[in-house]
């Protein structure tokens, strides 16, 4: 049973105006990184918001996965939805209740970010998802993700130089995205990385959701 290290959470603290939304952002690294990866990003993010930096359950090369490395598709969602019940339960331990959470996660990170919302889909408020995919296979949650009204709201982004995301995933996953998600796509001149204007549209997002 897999398990998120609760001690190697990194924690930034929101300030949330008075009378304002008590949010929480759970963030997701990718394959072979760590919860200190993207948690770099913490200063730029909006202030109002606490921001969590998780670290995958998973060794991997020196860092941390989510679920086991595989270039190609695969139905077998086992893993991460291993990795996701694991955060569901992080989650649940909390001794604040948050007002609404947020997910955002990088590469691996955003496949996870995706699954969530399959899994628990009335328990997130938007998702950004960076440099990602969206996992093979169905799930039950996926018609009630479907018919959520509004729609769940979601930033996705991808480099014209990208050559870590397999191509055919990234051209699967985008429909499929735009069936299940409100989806705000946008791409950049980068490779597999997060550049400076991508991350002012993604505060942006942030901000209006």
């Amino acid at each position: 049973m897999l398990e998120i290290d609760a001690d190697a959470v990194l924690w930034r603290p929101g300030t949330p105006d008075q009378g304002g939304s008590d949010d929480l952002l759970v963030v997701m690294h990718g394959i072979g990184s760590h919860e200190g990866d993207l948690f770099g990003l913490a200063p730029h993010l909006p202030p109002a918001m606490t921001v969590a930096s998780l670290r995958g359950p998973i060794p991997f090369g020196g860092g941390f996965a989510w679920f086991d490395f595989m270039p190609g598709d695969s139905d077998d969602h086992t893993q991460i939805d291993e990795s996701a019940a694991a955060i569901l339960a992080w989650l649940d331990g909390l001794e604040h209740d948050f007002d609404r959470v947020h997910l955002l996660g990088f590469s691996q990170g955003g496949a996870m970010a995706v699954q969530l919302a399959r899994i628990a889909p009335e328990r997130f408020a938007s998702v950004v998802h960076i440099a990602s995919f969206a996992y093979n296979g169905e799930l039950a949650g996926d018609a009630t993700l479907a018919a959520r009204q509004p729609r769940l709201p979601m930033l996705t982004t991808i480099g014209d130089l990208d050559e870590v995301i397999n191509p055919d995933k990234i051209e699967r996953s985008a429909p499929w995205l735009d069936e299940h998600f409100a989806v705000d796509r946008r791409t950049y001149h980068r490779a597999h990385s997060i550049v400076a204007e991508e991350l002012a549209d993604i505060v942006a997002f942030l901000e209006r959701v």
